[in-house]
């Protein structure tokens, strides 16, 4: 069943920062939904902080997940339902142990009570599907070096995939190509190929591996590279619009907004 029109909004797309230009990835679906919450959280009002109920982190890197622990303590006194943040088991660990643990941060899900908290935590597998108001979030396989998914989000009429935080994969390849109605895929590519090695042990791609990928890809889409790192970005979008002519990649960049 189709809703309308979805859309997203890109807060943040940058493997790093330096700049009012660079905020870390996060982006607004709707007014309600965040799909990760790094440092591109902070471009948005108070008001639009306290309107979102649901995260989708992708995994628990610092990047993806640095605004959460502020943006439930700014709005604190202005929700009046807990915040319900989605993730696989191992990122919601993570957080627990390791943000909320009340050395870091205070734990929210047990504040101002145990019966009445702030936040909530929900498991998501990959091959899950969460629909909200007849949106569907997807978590989809990638390969990084912790526990980490990508989103595919569906509206019914369309589709757009975020792969997250990715090596290379042929099961996020073959999930990519399940989904029939897909328009948008945002990609990461964190490295040029002369760093080739460090994306390998890092598990990211850079120009070389998405090739790789894109050859794999059956579906029509608009295809736009994020998570570049700062200093390497011109160099590393040269080398894949040089070598990836075919497929007219184009750089993620802030505030764009994508309806499908």
């Amino acid at each position: 069943m189709s809703v309308a029109a979805i859309t997203l909004r890109v807060l943040g797309c940058s493997g790093g920062i330096g700049g009012r230009h660079l905020r870390t990835t996060a982006f607004l679906v709707d007014h309600d939904v965040l799909i990760d919450a790094g440092t591109g959280v902070g471009e948005l009002s108070v008001a639009e902080l306290a309107a979102i109920d649901h995260v989708f982190l992708t995994h628990a890197h610092l990047d993806h997940i640095a605004a959460l622990p502020l943006m439930i303590d700014t709005v604190a006194d202005q929700r009046r339902q807990p915040l319900t943040v989605h993730g696989s088991a191992a990122v919601l660990d993570a957080l627990r142990r390791h943000v909320f643990n009340w050395s870091i941060w205070p734990d929210f899900s047990v504040l101002p009570s145990a019966e009445a908290p702030l936040l909530r935590f929900q498991a998501i597998e990959v091959g899950q599907t969460v629909t909200l108001d007849g949106r569907r979030f997807t978590a989809l396989p990638v390969d990084h070096t912790v526990p980490a998914v990508a989103y595919g989000i569906d509206s019914g009429a369309g589709s757009l995939v975020f792969s997250g935080d990715t090596g290379p994969c042929d099961a996020f390849w073959q999930a990519v190509n399940g989904i029939a109605n897909l328009r948008y895929l945002l990609v990461e590519c964190a490295f040029p190929d002369g760093e080739q090695a460090l994306a390998r042990q890092a598990r990211h791609l850079c120009p070389a591996f998405l090739a790789d990928g894109l050859a794999r890809l059956e579906r029509p889409c608009e295809v736009y590279i994020s998570h570049l790192k700062p200093g390497l970005i011109e160099t590393t979008m040269d080398e894949i619009e040089r070598g990836l002519v075919a497929f007219e990649p184009r750089l993620l960049q802030n505030n764009q907004v994508f309806a499908f």
